[in-house]
């Protein structure tokens, strides 16, 4: 497969449509069969593949920024009878085990920036289902924050996996049934094991979906709803959005760089540095964030890093270790994030925020081991050094040329999917190491202070700094990269459990273990014998 680019813009869309009206948006699902990023592989019944959910992001991001006076968005399919189908099962059969893997996670994260966007955009997503709902076309739908299933004796909801394809039970989808709709667990049982579906006002009852209207008062019951939900929004109904125009990027055989950040590609070490530079300007006021727009560098950088994590995630899968490395005035980083902490209250500054946090958890959900290098000339600073506090090791430079700066941002800004800060989760059963971090809020920290203070993990002279490193990197890469990514996944997220925790951590766990037992892969799986009329052959064995 060519490199998969997580770029693309409304024109360039074969999946999806957005009509604007108003304070509210349709955003139509109407997959083109022929669009699979897999050839030969049709996409039958709106079901979809990597390339699908990359547009909806796209979608999804561009409504936030791009149309401020969007208040309430619907999503819907294009097509007749059928709402969505799910991930389409030909492209799974076909696709390696870490392509399948990631595609769901992407899948994840996309539709958690779908909830995002109606828990703190103001800008509220519901579902209007009209026509068969099935598999992950069902955890599309309630992603939003309310459903609509239109009561015409054909349309369904359904969870299907176990008694259709015995492989995938939900990437998501179970998680959300109970977790977030509250859905009774024995009832739970019974869905997931109809292939039928559940229709009408048992749908209803179980709170499978929020509301079932009939065909005749569909269009304007939905149209009501969405107004409804738009009347409640705080967002401008006058303000101008921004354009997010497409990256500059420059690919080359060992480094791809962008204005804000840079990846240096060193296979034969299994890593990737990847270094982040400081803003070289930034403007006055709030006026000039807005004339600024997506220049603006909190959020170029922010895009940018999104765009250079995704490219490892899918391109790279053999460079298992992301070195980590700032480079620049901390100063200028830290008034950036004065700026967004002064306009918080802002629809734009407020849309800033929420991508960083986005991004920083694509950071931490990322399977490589990170490394993060405190160093004469750095700028961990601020927003940035929320970079050294993902990492599973952030060593310093000891001596007065590198220096560690916390900021405001970094108390509570940014929480992770565990619902605490980085800090907080470093600190977890700490409270007065968080207050201690919170009191030097202004200082330039050397590695003794930072140190003191548990920031972070080691700290080497001048003389030894190049060896320590040099040897961390090496001992680092030369781990089971299994073992490493268990490891990691565990250690992330201490604290307590979210719904975002028990997705992701189920995805890293069971989902990869099922994705490779021979019930689902093997030659008489289900994935190599769906379509063909065969049964599969499940390996009876539970373990």
């Amino acid at each position: 497969m060519e490199r998969i680019d997580f770029q693309t813009e409304p024109d360039r869309y074969r999946h999806w449509r957005l009509r604007l009206d108003g304070a509210v948006a349709h955003l139509v699902m109407d997959v083109d069969p022929a669009g699979s990023l897999f050839e030969g592989c049709e996409l039958k019944l709106n079901s979809y593949d990597l390339g699908v959910d990359i547009e909806l992001a796209d979608a999804v991001q561009r409504l936030r920024f791009e149309h401020p006076e969007v208040r309430a968005v619907v999503l819907r399919s294009g097509k007749e009878g059928v709402f969505c189908a799910g991930a389409n099962i030909r492209m799974l059969g076909r696709a390696s085990h870490g392509h399948k893997v990631n595609f769901c996670k992407f899948t994840n994260e996309t539709r958690m920036a779908i909830e995002d966007a109606s828990e703190n955009s103001g800008q509220t997503y519901m579902a209007a289902v009209n026509g068969a709902c099935a598999g992950g076309g069902y955890e599309l739908a309630i992603t939003a924050a309310h459903v609509m299933l239109i009561d015409d004796r054909r349309s369904t909801v359904a969870l299907p996996e176990v008694p259709l394809l015995g492989v995938l039970p939900g990437t998501g989808g179970l998680t959300r049934l109970t977790d977030k709709r509250r859905v009774r667990r024995d009832r739970a049982d019974v869905f997931c094991t109809l292939e039928e579906g559940i229709r009408g006002a048992r749908a209803v009852q179980w709170r499978l979906v929020d509301e079932v209207v009939p065909p005749s008062a569909w269009e304007q019951e939905v149209e009501t709803r969405a107004r409804e939900f738009a009347a409640r929004s705080d967002r401008p109904t006058e303000a101008q959005g921004i354009a997010l125009p497409p990256l500059r990027r420059v690919f080359a055989d060992e480094a791809i760089s962008y204005d804000h950040v840079e990846i240096r590609l060193d296979r034969a070490g299994r890593r990737a540095v990847l270094t982040i530079g400081a803003p070289a300007r930034l403007p006055a006021d709030l006026a000039g964030i807005c004339a600024e727009g997506a220049a603006f560098w909190p959020l170029a950088m922010a895009r940018e890093l999104d765009d250079a994590l995704l490219h490892l995630r899918l391109n790279e899968p053999t460079l298992g270790l992301l070195v980590l490395r700032t480079e620049g005035n901390p100063d200028t980083v830290l008034a950036a994030d004065a700026l967004l902490v002064a306009h918080r209250s802002h629809w734009l500054v407020r849309e800033i925020r929420l991508h960083l946090k986005r991004v920083l958890k694509r950071l931490d959900l990322t399977a490589r081991s990170l490394i993060a290098l405190i160093e004469p000339g750095s700028c961990f600073a601020g927003t940035l050094a929320e970079l050294a506090f993902a990492a599973d090791r952030a060593v310093m430079y000891a001596g007065s040329p590198a220096r560690l700066h916390l900021g405001r941002l970094n108390f509570g800004a940014y929480p992770m999917s565990n619902g605490l800060t980085r800090l907080q989760t470093r600190f977890l059963g700490e409270p007065a190491s968080i207050a201690r971090a919170e009191e030097s809020i202004g200082e330039a920290l050397e590695s003794d202070a930072a140190e003191a203070l548990g920031l972070v993990t080691a700290a080497y002279d001048d003389i030894d700094w190049d060896d320590e490193v040099r040897l961390m990197l090496e001992e680092r890469a030369s781990f089971s990269a299994d073992a490493l990514t268990a490891m990691e996944a565990n250690l992330r997220f201490a604290g307590p459990e979210t719904m975002e925790t028990r997705i992701f951590g189920r995805l890293t766990a069971w989902q990869n273990w099922v994705f490779q037992r021979p019930s689902a892969v093997g030659e008489h799986g289900a994935l190599k014998r769906y379509g063909s009329g065969q049964q599969p052959e499940y390996d009876p064995e539970r373990v």
